[in-house]
């Protein structure tokens, strides 16, 4: 039996891998689990999966889980309960841990996700900002300690099972498709409100991960993580808007053969061929109806309108810390436009302004990325001017 560490358990992809490995107790076992704010739903979550070890950010939320689960006694050992960064570490080394699923958003993921590896556990990535802020470091120590990584992000796990068996030196293009967010076809950003930012048309995902697909952000991030993820050069990866999200990403070969993964918008599915890969197990998700699909319409991104696809690739031109740099100044900018702080095309402002500012470093070793990381938040906070 497989035994699961889940760092961000109590978010979007966190609560859908419970629900998989619920299904299949047979095959699964939860050791580790790790959240952020939300105690009274870990608590619960102890409670149905009983984890052997929980980390939650601080010494005074781990006093409250505690709490929480002593008020219902059921006769079982608490859990071992840890905090911090440091405690995500310990989730994610965990000797009874196979297999780590990393979905907590942001660079928080990066530093729990190399320890894991360090470690000897298997990687299910749902946290694209680890390949972005170090994929040369993560990839590189992967296949020193003989590690997989399996990609949860639907674009990628569809990337990743389109290469299952060829040869990836036979790859002309990795094509990510993209919903086009909320303002599809839009040119003047200037009137956005949060409340329609937050409402994507197709998946329901967390606020940040939401205004980052309104902004095209996530493709540029995911145009990083294929980057690393598949060893291949950027610009043989593109992004093509497919507004009906059915098919989820495809791989145009050398010899002009594209092959496509389409499936249902359900995050269940790519997270459930992580776990069990390289099994296809039987699942409990409504399969895609070809006959109900309808329609397929393919589109080019509007890189003027929503300029993070160049971002992405200017990144990786500039190479070094550059990447961690455009996420960091992301997601202080998104946290910002959520309250209030900045307007929607201030994102972009805040991202192009920092990047500007940056003085690339050689990115060889994680202490250099978190300083490039700390620099580049400090620099979006203080930015007043749009």
């Amino acid at each position: 039996m497989k035994g699961i560490s889940i760092i961000g358990s109590t978010g979007s992809i966190g609560t859908q891998a419970l629900d998989v490995i619920a299904h299949m107790p047979e095959r699964f076992r939860v050791t580790g689990l790790a959240a952020g704010s939300r105690v009274d739903e870990l608590a619960e979550q102890v409670r149905r999966f009983r984890p052997e070890i929980v980390s939650v950010p601080t010494a005074e939320a781990a006093l409250g889980l505690k709490r929480r689960l002593l008020e219902k006694p059921d006769g079982h050992p608490l859990p071992e309960i840890v905090y911090g960064g440091e405690g995500l570490d310990q989730v994610a080394t965990h000797s009874g841990t196979h297999m780590v699923l990393t979905s907590v958003v942001g660079a928080l993921g990066l530093k729990p996700t190399l320890e894991a590896i360090r470690a000897g556990k298997d990687i299910a990535l749902a946290n694209k900002e680890t390949l972005v802020a170090a994929g040369e470091l993560v990839m590189a120590s992967a296949r020193r300690h003989g590690v997989q990584i399996l990609p949860v992000d639907s674009e990628h796990s569809a990337l990743f099972q389109c290469l299952v068996g060829e040869d990836r030196m036979r790859i002309r293009r990795l094509l990510l498709t993209c919903s086009g967010g909320p303002f599809r076809g839009m040119k003047d950003l200037a009137a956005v409100t949060k409340a329609q930012a937050l409402k994507h048309p197709r998946w329901a995902m967390g606020a940040k991960i939401t205004i980052d697909s309104a902004t095209l952000m996530n493709k540029a991030l995911e145009m990083i993580e294929a980057r690393w993820l598949f060893d291949v050069p950027m610009d043989a990866v593109e992004v093509v808007v497919h507004p009906q999200s059915i098919v989820h990403s495809a791989v145009e070969f050398v010899d002009g053969n594209v092959i496509a993964q389409m499936g249902p918008t359900d995050m269940r599915l790519p997270i459930q061929y992580a776990l069990t890969y390289p099994e296809r197990a039987p699942g409990y998700v409504q399969p895609l109806d070809l006959f109900g699909v309808g329609t397929l319409t393919f589109e080019r991104p509007d890189t003027e309108t929503f300029p993070s696809l160049n971002y992405a690739r200017r990144a990786v031109t500039m190479g070094g810390t550059a990447p961690a740099v455009m996420n960091a100044a992301n997601e202080v900018a998104v946290a910002r436009f959520l309250a209030d702080e900045i307007p929607f095309a201030g994102i972009f402002a805040t991202v192009a302004a920092v990047m500007e500012r940056h003085d690339v470093k050689q990115a060889g070793d994680l202490a250099t990325i978190i300083e490039a990381d700390r620099w580049a938040r400090e620099v979006a906070q203080a930015l007043n001017r749009w």
